[in-house]
């Protein structure tokens, strides 16, 4: 008895199962989602990024910082998120709708990063950090991004975008050192980082 048209329309089903399970049903389920209109505010969230922010998440990736931080706070019951204070709510699919692609990161060897813009809301503070991570954050293990600034000689006066920078990295006297193109998005982009709105399916807790 020839079994082969049984074996092929077995293979078909099992691929069409899993093309519906993976790729149809996750489009019709997340894909009707819509940016929500907080009644509070009038605001519209998620907010969509500005053209420098975009920018700065192309540094993001290309910079390698989602092999070591993570964009998702977790539900409560999986996880310290919220006790660590890394968001005042679980993300949801919604938050993502304008993220392409959407850094949700599988390490964390440094902290999440769902509202570091929120958590960290200066400049100055990212381009430290960025600079001169175990200065600012004492026994962090991120390294230098420092290849995205230069120094250079102070031309009249000090440079408007010039980093104030801590000992022993502070450059020397009549020098200063200023954030390139790329450093400047992506610090745009690391303070564009705040999901601490409300969205319908995830309410901010009451207090």
């Amino acid at each position: 008895m020839n079994r082969m048209p049984a074996i092929i329309i077995g293979i078909f089903l099992t691929f069409l199962a899993a093309w519906i399970g993976l790729v149809a049903y996750p489009y019709f389920a997340l894909g009707r989602y819509l940016p929500a209109t907080d009644e509070a505010t009038g605001d519209i969230n998620p907010p969509p990024l500005s053209g420098l922010a975009v920018q700065g998440q192309k540094v993001y990736a290309s910079a390698g910082c989602v092999y070591c931080h993570s964009q998702q706070v977790r539900q409560v019951g999986y996880g310290s998120d919220l006790a660590r204070g890394w968001g005042k709510r679980p993300t949801v699919a919604r938050d993502y709708m304008r993220e392409n692609p959407a850094f949700l990161g599988t390490m964390r060897t440094g902290p999440d990063l769902t509202n570091i813009g929120e958590r960290q809301p200066t400049e100055t503070w990212h381009h430290q950090h960025l600079y001169q991570p175990t200065v600012v954050s004492p026994g962090s293990i991120m390294p230098s991004f420092r290849y995205l600034y230069r120094t250079q000689k102070i031309q009249g006066q000090r440079s408007a975008n010039a980093i104030d920078l801590l000992p022993p990295d502070n450059p020397p006297d009549g020098y200063e050192v200023v954030p390139t193109a790329e450093a400047e998005a992506l610090v745009s982009y690391l303070l564009s980082l705040n999901r601490s709105y409300p969205l319908p399916e995830a309410p901010e807790p009451t207090k």
